[in-house]
């Protein structure tokens, strides 16, 4: 459970964008690597070296295309079921790609948040991690958040027995475990709903990714493997998604 007040404030109302195309939050599901690897012969990890690049790019295009939120999918708690030697490669990348990059990150405003189960994840990376994110914890432009070891039931699981361990405490009454209240037990609870949820490659399922927090999301799958992922592709979803009506349950605006 995160108590950290929101880095990234809504604008003010006057300033804000129609409810229609108001967008503040990306989550992306990073599928693909594996597949375009095997295209052109080469080795998984060449593919998730790529998707690294990639992931670089989706940063910088949701920074120019307005946003204050992005989440990547990089690593779910299914994922150690694959083979050892590619395990520690995903390992490998993530500590490459916050090493690499944390000193520019750090300097243009972004704060790194990283979600998921960290209790059986590597000294090494743990470090890395807390390092990370304490040595961004004070920027305010932009967030961008890893999800890591990250499955969503897992995440409702540990949130539920956190509330449970309060409830024991006395610290919450169970009358007052609402929606809105059980969210602040969420690793996600410092910051808003996705918006929007991309998923790469054509596949059309939600692979545990956000269960909670996408329950009003809008989902868009451009067939696009992940390394291919650019800026192009990355407007031409926002552009959709743009082009919807969200209606949270109720029935729209009435046709014009």
């Amino acid at each position: 459970m995160s108590a950290d007040p929101d880095p990234c404030p809504a604008p003010d109302a006057g300033d804000a964008p129609p409810a229609a195309s108001r967008l503040r939050h990306v989550a992306i599901i990073m599928d693909g690597n594996g597949r375009w690897a095997k295209a052109r012969g080469l080795p998984r990890t060449a593919g998730h070296r790529e998707g690294v690049e990639a992931a670089r790019r989706a940063v910088q295009g949701a920074r120019d295309l307005g946003l204050r939120y992005l989440t990547l999918y990089s690593f779910s708690t299914e994922n150690w079921r694959r083979p050892a030697g590619e395990v520690r490669d995903l390992m490998g990348l993530l500590k490459e790609f916050i090493s690499a990059d944390l000193p520019r990150l750090t300097e243009e405003g972004v704060r790194i948040r990283i979600i998921g189960d960290r209790s059986n994840l590597g000294l090494d990376i743990k470090a890395l991690v807390r390092k990370a994110e304490a040595q961004t914890a004070h920027n305010d432009q932009f967030v961008l958040q890893i999800a890591f070891n990250y499955g969503g039931r897992d995440e409702i699981a540990r949130a539920a027995r956190a509330a449970g361990e309060a409830v024991r405490a006395g610290a919450l009454d169970p009358a007052e475990i609402t929606p809105d209240r059980f969210a602040q037990f969420l690793d996600t609870a410092a910051a808003p709903d996705p918006d929007l949820v991309i998923r790469t490659s054509g596949e059309q399922r939600v692979s545990n990714f956000l269960l909670w927090q996408a329950a009003y999301a809008e989902y868009v799958f451009p067939d696009v493997l992940w390394p291919d992922f650019n800026e192009e592709v990355f407007r031409r979803a926002v552009e959709e998604y743009r082009g919807r009506e969200r209606r949270y349950g109720g029935v729209g605006a009435p046709a014009r």
